[in-house]
């Protein structure tokens, strides 16, 4: 008979597992925007055939954006046409069994944007509360009913607010801070605008902050409990006063002369930033300044960390990810200030370039070319693979352009594992 202690722990083990495997992904790299998914319990090793593959869904469209997982649905963009990827939408997949639940179109915006490495959206989702907010290639920004998928309001980037598309698309996934939805049209009227989520009109624009939009993605901070936002442009990392679009501080760090991708890294204020092309990667020392002022020094730039398009993720005192000059690296990023400080460890043999994710204990590294996922420990002792795996569906060649790639973030929610590669998303179970 088991005695009245033991039932006791049997009955709270039931009731507070499910809660173990509770961390929705409601955003763009994640619940904080730093890569690192709130999932414990994970499996630490795989089968032999690696974790179990629950679903693949195969209607998902032409391009990069990754999903947002809330509670029991999965969002996520595509495009009907892969050449010049029009016709866009959004839709909605139930995550137990991989069902399509509704589908959305977005307006078509005017203006081009082509790439020989694949079209259509590049955004991820934004849930917030009811609400969905969603980002085209062309600048159309929409939010939507969670539920239904039904059309609140709309704007465009272009049209409606002065912006410009940048040459391979707006890839921005928009941040809701509060009552306000952040983004970053560019341009001489404001490169940063805040809007007010629910209607989608105005609240300012960053007038100081003129420069063209680039396709990294904006974070929120606070420094003397000083509340704004951070962006990386290609000349310059700023930050903006949050109540009024005021430019706080402007560092000219690692310009780049053709694109920026990776979002910016926050941490005791501290900044740390990344490019790709030669551009390398810095870190920003801030501090409060004065009543709503910050000040801002430019602790180190140098080319130890060349970040393409895959992102980096913070893991106590250490950067992981892959450098164009390297491969995969792990830096102790404060210490960093010189070109010839070596890296605590690089790999770039075991896998190719790809992009990142942090998940209780493990990094997750997505390789670009053969669509293969390496787990790894997430340790400054040196590249430990304890496992991979290779999406079971890829995209046909004949839908895939010349230079084409798995450009998508993996992500892991609630206990389960997505991986696109362009119409085809894999969900996996990976949960203990």
């Amino acid at each position: 008979m088991f005695h009245v202690r033991t039932i006791a722990l049997i009955v709270g083990t039931l009731l507070v597992s499910p809660q173990a495997f509770a961390a929705d992904w409601p955003q763009w790299n994640g619940p904080s925007r730093d890569g690192h998914s709130g999932d414990k319990g994970l499996l630490k090793t795989w089968p032999k055939d690696g974790p179990k593959l629950a679903w693949t869904f195969r209607e998902t469209g032409f391009g990069y954006g990754s999903p947002a997982v809330v509670g029991d649905t999965l969002y996520i963009m595509g495009s009907e046409e892969p050449v010049k990827g029009e016709k866009e939408f959004v839709i909605a997949i139930g995550i137990n069994d991989g069902k399509e639940r509704w589908r959305t179109p977005l307006a078509e915006g005017t203006g081009n944007y082509n790439n020989s490495y694949g079209n259509g959206p590049r955004a991820t989702p934004t849930v917030d509360g009811d609400a969905l907010y969603v980002l085209g290639a062309r600048g159309d920004l929409a939010r939507l009913e969670r539920k239904s998928g039904k059309q609140v309001w709309t704007t465009n980037l272009v049209k409606d607010l002065g912006g410009a598309i940048p040459t391979w698309g707006y890839s921005e996934s928009v941040l809701i801070d509060g009552e306000k939805l952040i983004c970053t049209p560019g341009g001489k009227k404001g490169a940063l605008a805040a809007l007010n989520k629910k209607d989608g009109s105005v609240h300012w624009r960053s007038k100081e902050f003129t420069d063209g939009a680039q396709y990294s993605s904006v974070i929120a901070v606070e420094v003397g409990g000083v509340r704004q936002y951070i962006q990386q442009v290609q000349k310059a990392v700023v930050g903006i006063r949050a109540t009024d679009g005021k430019l706080l501080w402007r560092e000219n760090a690692i310009p780049s002369n053709v694109a920026v991708i990776p979002t910016p890294i926050f941490h005791d204020n501290q900044v740390f930033v990344t490019s790709g092309y030669g551009a390398g990667c810095a870190l920003i020392q801030l501090s409060p300044d004065g009543k709503e002022g910050t000040s801002s020094k430019l602790v180190y730039a140098n080319k130890m960390m060349v970040n393409h398009h895959g992102g980096v993720v913070r893991v106590g005192d250490y950067i992981y990810g892959y450098s164009d000059k390297g491969g995969w690296m792990c830096l102790d990023y404060k210490k960093m200030d010189k070109d010839t400080e070596d890296p605590v460890w690089k790999e770039n043999k075991k896998l190719g370039k790809g992009s990142i994710l942090f998940a209780d204990g493990n990094l997750y590294c997505y390789a670009e070319g053969k669509g293969a996922l390496s787990m790894i420990e997430a340790s400054p002792k040196g590249w430990n693979e304890k496992d991979r795996l290779e999406l079971p569906e890829k995209t046909e060649p004949k839908n895939r352009t010349s230079g084409g790639a798995i450009r998508t973030h993996p992500v892991i929610a609630n206990g389960k594992l997505y991986l696109r590669d362009q119409e085809f998303i894999s969900c996996y179970n990976v949960k203990r």
